[in-house]
């Protein structure tokens, strides 16, 4: 794997009192597929959460492969998204679609997240 491809255990948002400070205050971009909050965080990269429910799918291969989708997007978004904590909530949609149409809606959200938390 290459050295910027990997998803190391700081890139993970881990813990309930991280993830407590997205839902506090998030900056949100939702479509059908999925709603992805972001917060600024005072570190030089950024970090990932995921919630993907029994709701969304369930298949337990389901839900996993949209949790790797999420991730390989995060990991090629991830110099953009220096300085965000973000967490993924998937929706059912998201279960019927393929994975080049997650892929691409993801790259949405990111754009999104960069422009509205971008400072000013």
């Amino acid at each position: 794997m290459a050295g910027g491809a990997r998803f190391p255990r700081c890139a993970r948002l881990t813990g309930q009192q991280a993830f407590a400070r997205v839902f506090a205050r998030p900056v949100k971009s939702s479509d059908r597929c999925f709603t992805v909050l972001a917060h600024p965080n005072a570190l030089v990269h950024p970090r990932l959460g995921l919630a993907v429910s029994r709701k969304v799918s369930k298949s337990a291969v389901m839900r996993n492969r949209i949790k790797r989708i999420i991730r390989e997007s995060f990991r090629h978004h991830q110099d953009s998204l220096r300085g965000l904590d973000c967490v993924v909530l998937a929706r059912a949609a998201a279960a019927q679609q393929d994975n080049a149409v997650l892929a691409a809606a993801l790259q949405r959200h990111w754009r999104r997240l960069v422009s509205t938390c971008a400072p000013s």
